[in-house]
Parts: C-alpha cells; structure tokens; sequence
C-alpha cells in the first residue's frame, strides 16, 4: 500500500462511495476508472499491476478489433470500457470476457463494466477454461519478474510476465495487443525522436521459444500520459501481433443454443 495525498484520498472515497450503487452511468463509471487507487489496498509494486490511465485506455482501444473479444488481467476493466464505448459509438454490441485474479478488482470491474462477463481467475488457467476461440485478446498485464504459477507456464520459460501473458493468448485468439514496459518490445517510439526497430535479448528469447513476433501499432506515442499513471511513472510501448491458427477448437455457436434450449 502507498499513502495517497488528501485529493487523492478524497477521490478514491468518493469511487468508493459511487461503488455502493447498484448501477453506474457511463460518468460515474469514468469517475472510477480515474480516481480508484489500485494501492489504497495493495502494494502494486509487489504484483507488477498499476491501471492503465483512461486517456492511454482511449487511444488504446483504436487496436482492439472483433466481436468476441478477452482481457487478460483485465484490472477493473479500463481497457475493456473504452472498447465497449468506442463499439457502442460504431452501434456494434461486443462480447467482452474480462479475466482477473484479484477479487477486489474484480468487483469493481463488475460495476465499471457489468455488460462484459467477469471471470475470477489466473491468468495462467485461461487456455483449460474452455472459453472458445476469440478475435482479439488485449490487455495490460504486470510486468517484470513478478510472481507467477510456474507449473503452468508452457512455451515460454523466461522471467517476462507480459511474455507469458501474450504467449496464452496466442493460444486462445487470432490477434494480440498489449502495453508492454518499452524495454521489452522490439522496437521504440514513445517519446522518442524516431521510430526505432530494437531486438532486446529478452524479446528474441521470447520470439524463439513461442514462434510470436510483435510488431509495433498505428502510431500511439505513450509517453503522453506517462505522469497519468497511479503512482508510478512507467516507460511503455503498445505491441500488436497476429497470431497463428488458435490451438482450442472454436465453440460451436449450434451447441451453445442447444444447450440453452435444454
């Protein structure tokens, strides 16, 4: 836990006192995704987590693609919000999966984003969920070495959090996108005179282990909202790849109306 300044405090008492409503507007949900303290309660340092900033979340959602689409640590779903906003401007209803580990992000995820479906899990148990096939998995997972479920890491053995999350979801979906620390792509941008293509070792042990290449996105320089982070000031890139044929079968949209009609 981080002691917050008394604005901040005041904030994140009243997300938390707009968290005791049954049901949010679209500004009420905002005003949490902004001013909920992920540190009120947990030292975030320690799992490698921190929120992505609503005005990051926004530009990142220009390369979210599909209809059925998963977050991978999806925090309280900022990500997933400013997809679902930006899909409800475009008149598209998306199907949203979010997963979370942590029960108290989950619960406020459920507030900021009751249309998606909030799965309490580790991320590292996605692929034996049977969820099915999804167009696009995105997400802003912890970075670094921070703790994992080692036993169930397959393909990727290196220490990389946001590695091993990707690696899961080009297992489960057709296309990636991730904010990742910027030392860990191939390439950098944000704030940076020019764009550079980088090969960092960590990123070439990744890359042979799993067959994934990340490459960069449309032009989002993240440094603009470097001092928008809770409590921390990260250097970071948005990666993107497609992904081979995911390697669970598809649900099969028949069955799942057939089951309903039992």
């Amino acid at each position: 836990m981080s002691k917050l300044s008394k604005a901040q405090a005041k904030a994140h008492q009243a997300a938390c006192d707009l968290l005791s409503k049954d049901v949010l507007s679209i500004d009420e949900r905002l005003f949490v995704i902004e001013n909920w303290q992920e540190s009120a309660k947990h030292i975030n340092t320690i799992a490698g987590a921190f929120f992505t900033p609503w005005g990051l979340a926004r530009d990142f959602s220009i390369e979210v693609c599909g209809r059925r689409v998963i977050d991978l640590c999806a925090g309280i779903g900022s990500l997933s919000l400013a997809y679902f906003l930006k899909c409800q401007l475009d008149r598209r209803l998306p199907e949203i999966t979010c997963i979370e580990k942590n029960p108290d992000y989950l619960a406020v995820g459920k507030k900021v984003l009751p249309e998606a479906t909030w799965i309490e899990a580790d991320v590292f148990d996605v692929p034996d969920l049977g969820l099915g096939h999804f167009q696009c998995a995105y997400g802003n997972p912890p970075f670094g070495a921070t703790p994992r479920n080692s036993k169930k890491s397959v393909g990727y053995t290196g220490g990389e959090f946001e590695y091993h999350v990707i690696n899961i979801a080009s297992k489960i979906a057709e296309y990636g996108t991730f904010i990742v620390p910027q030392m860990s792509a191939p390439f950098t941008y944000s704030g940076k005179p020019v764009y550079t293509e980088t090969n960092p070792e960590r990123y070439q042990e990744f890359s042979k282990q799993t067959g994934v290449e990340l490459g960069a996105n449309c032009g989002i320089d993240t440094s603009v909202y470097a001092r928008d982070w809770h409590g921390v000031s990260v250097a970071v890139e948005i990666v993107t790849s497609e992904f081979k044929e995911p390697q669970v079968e598809p649900v099969d949209q028949f069955d799942l109306f057939a089951e309903a009609a039992e």
